[in-house]
């Protein structure tokens, strides 16, 4: 049956999370972490992740995990996936144990990667699946992604991974070693990645409401026929850089494992950058230079590239004058220098008309470089939806 099933279909990507190299809390100006704090390791411990699927479905899943910052094998007792009902709680009769490569417990290599067995489990759009990992021995340093923006249920201790629900969790907003959801799909599916930063991951959205612009873009292609059939995968990384790492890889060190190795890509955007402005401030020249690189490298391998001009963020910690003349050189080759193959202006969508530099007052989060949950709104409905019916 399985065999019958991939003979016509193929895999693809419909949720991914980059992952990083374990980071301490990002602490507010009060003095507060800006979310619950992460475990340094687990051991004998059950995670169960919350997964909002994108706009693709299916009727078959797999599982990619990622012990890509390990320093040692992960010793994994159990996996199993969900939908999620409430909470930690799972839907009854949904419960599904998970092999790799025909096995239920196994070690994952440091800085390997590994695919799972196709599931049995239909997966409706923009649904929630529940993925529990039971780890029996210590970890380590965990490969995660911070900014999970969903609750992470971890167990006291021992194996949950096929409970109904975990008593009496710590919770966390941070996802571990999950590093991709695949769905089997017609062959005409296809998935997004979109790559970037903190405006991508989601930073200041709301928890809990997959208020993230990938995410409210996938609610739009959800609801568009043409689109439906297009998993969105958020290779967000909160701190990014183009050129230099910081709580992340580099992009052009993980592009290959955040990009081209995504199940079914046929699209990317990119909006980056502007991290090596603030932190640098990098010349344009060279930001240019390594946008040049990863759009080479999509070609490819027949990826479509959708340029995003970088959002205004004037007020901001760490904005500069020299700053804002390197961002608005980008951006002026983002939009005429005719690289991409379509180009999404953020920044148009985003600023204040008295005050192009900086975001609408009613777009800004507070830290006037992240939009709140209504600016990403406005950045996901600046996409034309048409570009992604065109071919390659």
């Amino acid at each position: 049956m399985a065999s019958a099933c991939l003979a016509q279909d193929h895999w693809v990507a419909t949720w991914a999370s980059a992952q990083q190299i374990p980071r301490a809390p990002r602490i507010l100006p009060n003095g507060v972490p800006a979310q619950p704090p992460s475990p340094a390791s687990l051991r004998n411990q059950t995670a169960r992740m919350i997964v909002p699927i994108s706009a693709l479905g299916g009727q078959k899943v797999r599982l990619q995990l990622s012990n890509a910052y390990g320093t040692a094998p992960l010793a994994v007792g159990a996996v199993h996936v969900a939908l999620r009902a409430k909470d930690s709680q799972i839907a009854p009769g949904s419960d599904r144990g998970v092999t790799f490569s025909g096995m239920g417990s196994f070690h994952i290599p440091a800085g390997a990667v590994i695919v799972s067995d196709a599931v049995d489990l239909m997966v409706p759009a923009l649904s929630e699946l529940a993925v529990s990992v039971y780890v029996t021995e210590d970890s380590g340093g965990l490969t995660s992604h911070y900014l999970g923006l969903h609750t992470t249920y971890i167990s006291q201790a021992g194996n949950f991974a096929g409970s109904a629900a975990i008593a009496n969790p710590k919770t966390t907003l941070t996802w571990y070693w999950l590093s991709e959801v695949d769905v089997t799909a017609p062959t005409n599916a296809g998935a997004l990645v979109t790559f970037g930063d903190s405006i991508t991951d989601g930073t200041n959205s709301t928890p809990e409401a997959d208020r993230s612009w990938p995410a409210q873009l996938a609610r739009r292609m959800a609801s568009n026929k043409p689109t439906a059939n297009i998993g969105v995968a958020n290779e967000g990384i909160a701190g990014n850089r183009i050129l230099t790492d910081t709580t992340g890889t580099n992009a052009l060190a993980r592009f290959d494992r955040d990009v081209l190795s995504v199940a079914g890509v046929k699209w990317l955007t990119i909006l980056e950058g502007i991290n090596d402005i603030g932190l640098g401030p990098v010349p344009a020249e060279e930001l240019i230079a390594g946008i040049r690189q990863m759009i080479e490298r999509a070609h490819t391998h027949g990826i479509r590239v959708i340029g995003c001009t970088m959002t205004p963020f004037e007020g901001a910690a760490y904005y500069s004058d020299k700053g804002e003349e390197i961002r608005q050189a980008v951006n002026q080759w983002i939009r005429t220098g005719k690289a991409f193959d379509a180009v999404v202006d953020f920044e148009a969508a985003t600023r204040d008309s008295s005050n192009p530099k900086q975001l609408r007052p009613d777009f800004d989060s507070g830290d006037h470089l992240h939009p709140n949950d209504a600016g990403y709104k406005a950045m996901a409905e600046a996409i034309d939806l048409k570009m992604f019916g065109r071919k390659n």
